[in-house]
């Protein structure tokens, strides 16, 4: 009998049951026996990591003596899970006691179980501990068994490192804010990062920094312990829905975002002491606003990061224990309908917020990046860029009108604005609900046939009638998967996304770029150095090369998942043919891995290249010989020619798509793959422009990858155009020397 390594990796609603238990040391011990169910092993054990003692201490077991718990500790340089925790990396010895660094624990029972596997639990670089499973004699652990255990050891890391923090509070200081007059604030101008109209009551995201909100006011009636119970058990039923709904909507973010909320309701010290308080004669209120100031005082006071950040957490439980008590708010209604103003934002603060059905978000420091962008768009949440971080002290509930289109900010708008707006967003209503013929094959006004495909950011954006009215993807953007995680996804977790994908676009090509991290898109995990100028620096293909290992998982996952299927490799920022010959050579080796290994797959993918830096530009020749196919990233290339960082508002002006040395390599990038019969794609914002499509299709361009919403008007801007009268005009244009000369040929 084999082990399920696909049921091994735990699913969300799995995961979920462990919360159903009353007590931390209960979640512990069903996290062991559902592991060890999993892997059929006799013993399954979670050491958890002290960082002040760097001792790993052992907290749940299943199979060994339960009275080892808690008492044995080994030094992280002792024994093989000290070794595999300090090292990063999996052990697996088919007699565990052979190893000269295995360290025996007497009295824990373990002497009948010779196959050893450990693998660490980490989170980013932060150490978490170890799992431990153990067999009886002639029954090692396999290569498969090795990953499931790291793709679930991922899975549980974020869990497990909550039950590790809310153990172990530390001290440390505290800022608070003086209020702002917002008397003169009524309209303030940001930079748009997710367009769309949103209006609602203000929230502002650590506003509890600024010290305790929750002040005891007149009770309505007198509650019950027994009031107090059933609103905690609403919490937790709440937290548990918003988890279940991340999954459904970004089953890629298999991640338990919500985990220290539901461990703090199973915490003695949280809920429990609420509880005590209440049988001891206190009122229900004063009890939970007496432990969130406890908690409150000892978390910010923290010298650690991690734990200042719980802070929010705190806050957020205490409001929702405190609501449900006085039954003054149903589900959500907490954040349902606001707008969220932040001082920063990570990808996992932007999923927690969408499972809340938040209005829009506002970010008032640190810049918007394009992976939060981009993921705010397939979200569907409006969100700005706006410098000014005295709006972190706007009142709560403050009423506010988000023009994401142009990234302006009402506060307390009039009636006219609001009326204004409502009627603009009917209008837009109108025109999207217009999809007449969008199924059909796109061409232009004289017959040539066009491909107009997708691009997506997460499962989500493959949603409805899309798969039906695109040619297929042009470009699915691998990274989000790891940037929305808190480690790296396994090659398991990887093939579990990628089949998704590929099945649900019922036969037509997928086009995968693989990893394209570095610049702005930064995995907070991934121990970097600084870098002076990180879009200059180790991104994309520089950092899958480095990084040898993470970038043969994330192939081979594709190619499991590309089985009898028609999927493209794309390799992102190609410089040079060396780069794109190891590339290839290393997908070559993965084909033969898994073909050797008898692993279902794709052996022969199409294999081609992102064209989005000039150096590849004046080789464009050699590079079209040797690929498959070409794709054009032209926000990329835009800024790399013109070297404008297209994300500085003070040279944003300088950033000219139709600059002539653009047009011109766009030229040259479509004459070589007509030449060598290679397919080429756009997949950058000119593709979806109604001012360049007539260009590109001038050029030669057939191909578009562009965002699923921009498709509607892409399909009708291809099919007004004639390709002969194009043609024409985009010579006309390339012989101009002048961007301004060019602009009064393309904008009338």
């Amino acid at each position: 009998m084999q082990t399920d390594h696909v049921k091994m990796l735990c699913s969300i609603g799995e995961l979920n049951s462990l919360f159903e238990e009353t007590s931390l040391e209960d979640l512990l011990q069903r996290t062991v026996l559902m592991v060890a169910d999993h892997m059929m092993a006799q013993v399954c054990s979670i050491y958890l990591y002290d960082e002040k003692s760097e001792e790993l201490v052992l907290k749940a077991t299943h199979g060994l003596n339960p009275d080892s718990v808690n008492s044995v500790r080994m030094n992280i340089n002792e024994g093989l899970c000290g070794l595999s925790l300090r090292e990063n990396r999996p052990i697996c010895e088919q007699i565990g006691k052979n190893n000269p660094n295995f360290k025996p624990c007497p009295g824990t029972n373990e002497d009948d179980y010779e196959a050893f596997l450990v693998v660490p639990i980490i989170r980013g670089m932060i150490r978490i501990g170890v799992l431990v499973v153990q067999r009886e004699k002639d029954r090692c652990f396999s290569d498969q068994d090795i990953m499931s255990m790291r793709a679930t050891a991922s899975q549980m890391a974020s869990m497990l490192e909550n039950i590790r923090l809310i153990l172990a509070p530390q001290w440390a200081s505290v800022d608070i804010k003086k209020p702002v007059d917002f008397s003169t604030y009524r309209f303030i101008k940001g930079k748009s990062a997710s367009k769309e109209f949103a209006s609602g009551p203000a929230y502002v995201a650590g506003q509890e920094k600024r010290g305790p909100l929750f002040i005891g006011g007149k009770q309505n009636r007198v509650y019950t312990t027994e009031d107090l119970a059933a609103a905690i058990r609403e919490t937790e039923r709440q937290f548990e829905e918003l988890q279940e709904k991340v999954e459904q909507k970004l089953s890629d973010a298999a991640s338990l975002i919500f985990s220290s909320h539901l461990l703090m309701l199973k915490d003695q010290g949280f809920t429990g002491k609420m509880i005590d308080m209440t049988l001891k004669g206190g009122s229900p209120h004063e009890a939970v606003v007496s432990v969130y100031r406890h908690y409150y005082e000892i978390f910010s006071k923290s010298e650690s990061a991690l734990i200042r950040e719980k802070i929010e957490d705190i806050e957020d439980l205490t409001r929702r224990i405190l609501a449900n008590l006085a039954d003054e708010q149903k589900e959500n209604e907490i954040f349902s309908g606001h707008i969220i103003i932040a001082r920063e934002l990570f990808p996992s603060d932007l999923l927690k917020y969408s499972a809340m059905d938040i209005a829009g978000m506002i970010l008032v420091s640190g810049g918007v990046t394009s992976h939060v962008s981009i993921l705010a768009r397939s979200l569907g949440i409006p969100l700005v860029f706006i410098d000014e971080p005295d709006l972190l002290l706007v009142p709560a509930n403050t009423p506010l009108l988000l023009d994401a289109d142009a990234g302006n900010l009402y506060i307390n708008p009039s009636a006219e604005i609001v009326e204004t707006f409502n009627k603009r967003k009917l209008s837009r209503k109108k025109i999207e609900a217009d999809i007449t013929g969008l199924a059909q094959p796109s061409a232009t006004a004289d017959g040539s046939p066009v491909k107009v495909l997708a691009n997506i950011n997460l499962l989500s954006d493959v949603s409805g009638a899309v798969p039906d009215i695109i040619d297929g993807i042009g470009l699915y953007r691998t990274e989000f998967p790891f940037i929305i995680r808190n480690t790296f996804p396994s090659e398991e977790e990887q093939y579990v996304i990628y089949t998704k994908l590929v099945q649900s676009m019922k036969g037509k090509p997928v086009t995968f770029r693989t990893l394209d991290i570095g610049g702005d898109k930064v995995l907070p995990y991934y121990k970097t150095f600084h870098e002076e100028n990180p879009f200059l620096g180790l991104r994309s293909i520089r950092f899958s090369l480095k990084n040898r290992e993470i970038f043969k998982q994330q192939i081979r996952a594709i190619l499991r998942a590309g089985d009898g299927m028609e999927i493209k490799i794309m390799f992102p920022m190609i410089s040079s043919l060396e780069e794109y010959t190891s590339a290839r050579e290393i997908t070559e080796e993965c084909i033969k891995e898994l073909k050797k290994r008898e692993i279902p797959h794709n052996p022969d993918p199409r294999i081609g290249i992102m064209v989005e830096i000039p150096s590849a530009v004046t080789i464009i020749d050699l590079l079209a010989k040797e690929s498959d196919f070409i794709s054009i990233g032209t926000n990329d290339l835009i800024q790399y020619s013109l070297a404008v960082d297209r994300t500085n508002e003070k040279v944003s002006d300088l950033y000219i798509p139709h600059h002539p040395a653009v047009l011109r390599s766009l030229k040259l990038i479509v004459e070589a793959a007509i030449k060598f019969g290679k397919e080429v794609t756009v997949c950058g914002d000119m593709g979806s422009s109604e001012t360049y499509i007539p260009f590109l299709l001038g050029i030669g361009m057939r191909a578009f990858s562009i965002d699923a919403a921009y498709i509607p008007r892409v399909k009708k801007a291809i099919r007004s155009c004639n390709v002969v009268t194009e043609k024409a005009r985009a010579e006309k244009i390339l012989s101009l020397r002048t961007s301004e000369e060019i602009e009064k040929i393309l904008f009338t």
